[in-house]
C-alpha cells in the first residue's frame, strides 16, 4: 500500500485497486485510530480519526483531490506533498 503523504504523525495511503472497491478513497492513519475517507465527498467511509486530525485530512484531500482521483484510476502513485 503506497504512502501518497505524512504529515503532523498522519500517514495517507491508497491500496491498489485490485484490492480495493469504490468508491475512491485514502486511508488515513494516526497513531492507533485509522479511517478510510471518500475522495470525492470527504466522508468518512469507515473508522475513525481523532476531530483535528480528521480536519486536516479532509483539507489535504481537498487540495489533492484530482491528483487522488488520477492516481486512483491509473494506479500511478506519487508522493504529494504533506500539509505545512
Amino acid at each position: 500500500m503506497p504512502v501518497l503523504a505524512r504529515f503532523y504523525g498522519i500517514v495517507i495511503r491508497m491500496y491498489f485497486q485490485q484490492a480495493e472497491h469504490n468508491p475512491p478513497h485514502i486511508h488515513a492513519l494516526y497513531g492507533e485510530d485509522m479511517a478510510a475517507v471518500d475522495i470525492q465527498t470527504n466522508d468518512v467511509l469507515e473508522g475513525h480519526l481523532p476531530p483535528k486530525a480528521l480536519a486536516m485530512v479532509r483539507e489535504w484531500v481537498l487540495i489533492n483531490k484530482n491528483d487522488l482521483l488520477y492516481m486512483w484510476e491509473t494506479q500511478e502513485f506519487k508522493k504529494l506533498a504533506p500539509l505545512e
